[in-house]
C-alpha cells in the first residue's frame, strides 16, 4: 500500500507541478514565474533556518531539564522535509513546505503525528550515568541479572593529606 502510494506520488506530483507552472507562466509570464520560484526558495530556506535554530534551542532546553525532546525531534524532521520541499521548484511543494515550516501548523502536525508513534528505547547492559557534585559521584547501572544497582561514593583522595602506603 505504501509503495503504491509513493509510486503514484512520484508520478502524479511532477505532472501536477509542471501543469501548474505552465498555467502560472501563462498568467504572469515565464520570467516572473522563475523569479517567484527563486524567491520562494530563498524565503523558505531562511524560514527553515530560523525555525530550525529555535527548535534546536527548545530541544536543548528540554534535554537540560532531563526531558526527552520528542515533539522537537518531530518538528525537526518536519523542518528537514520542509527545507527539501521549499528548494524543489514548484508551487505545490512550496505550499506543503511552508505548511511544515510555519510554527503554528508545524506544531499542530507534530502533535498529531506524535499520537500515532511508538518509541522503544533500548539501554545497554552497562548503562552508567555520572553526575559530579563537588567531589561526589553518583553511578547507576545494571548487573548481569538486569537489576538496577545504585550507589554513591565520595572521592576524598584529592582532599586527604594523610600519608599513604605505597
Amino acid at each position: 500500500m505504501t509503495l503504491r502510494f509513493l509510486l503514484l506520488l512520484f508520478i502524479i506530483m511532477p505532472i501536477a507541478e509542471i501543469s501548474l507552472l505552465l498555467q502560472v507562466g501563462d498568467l504572469i509570464g515565464g520570467w516572473n514565474t522563475i523569479g517567484l520560484i527563486v524567491i520562494t526558495a530563498f524565503v523558505g530556506a531562511y524560514l527553515v533556518r530560523q525555525e530550525g535554530l529555535s527548535t534546536l534551542q527548545a530541544a536543548q532546553a528540554k534535554m537540560a531539564q532531563n526531558q526527552v525532546p520528542g515533539n522537537e525531534m518531530l518538528e525537526g524532521l518536519l523542518l528537514m522535509i520542509a527545507g527539501v520541499l521549499l528548494v524543489t521548484p514548484g508551487f505545490i511543494t512550496d505550499i506543503v513546505g511552508f505548511t511544515f515550516a510555519l510554527p503554528f501548523s508545524r506544531k499542530f502536525i507534530a502533535a498529531r503525528a506524535a499520537k500515532h508513534l511508538t518509541v522503544h528505547t533500548v539501554g545497554g547492559a552497562q548503562q552508567r550515568t555520572y553526575q559530579h557534585y563537588t567531589g561526589d559521584t553518583r553511578t547507576s547501572g545494571q548487573d548481569a541479572d538486569g537489576e538496577t544497582i545504585e550507589g554513591e561514593y565520595v572521592d576524598k583522595s584529592a582532599n586527604d593529606d594523610s600519608p599513604r602506603l605505597k
